[in-house]
């Protein structure tokens, strides 16, 4: 079952971003009840290319100095702790490597098996 694609003139774009700029429709939910225009962001694509930004939805974030400070080092603690994290995964692939290393030099010829028999002793 295909899907089906609808495409609107500019005329009718046009037509639907005036009426609710002029207010005949209280949101942008109400024209695309009245015109059945399905998809969600379509109006709200047209009043961003057509309309006036009055109109657009936007977030606005009020924070206080100290949520600033406090994300601020929020962020620094993750780039420490990424860092950190960094590190550990470079110090366990060169431990793996001293190891297979070690055990060439001893001449183990598998090293996981010799790691598991390593383990089943711990």
């Amino acid at each position: 079952m295909s899907r089906q694609v609808v495409r609107y003139s500019e005329a009718f774009k046009l037509q639907v971003i005036a009426e609710l700029e002029s207010g005949v429709f209280e949101n942008i939910s109400a024209a695309r009840e009245r015109y059945d225009i399905r998809g969600d962001a379509t109006v709200q694509g047209w009043l961003k290319k057509y309309g006036r930004d009055h109109l657009r939805q936007r977030i606005i974030r009020v924070e206080s100095p100290n949520d600033r400070d406090q994300i601020k080092a929020l962020k620094k603690r993750i780039g420490d702790l990424e860092k950190a994290l960094a590190d550990t995964q470079v110090n366990a692939v060169l431990n793996e490597a001293y190891y297979h290393v070690v055990c060439e030099e001893h001449g183990i010829k598998d090293p996981d098996a010799h790691k598991k028999k390593l383990d089943i002793r711990r």
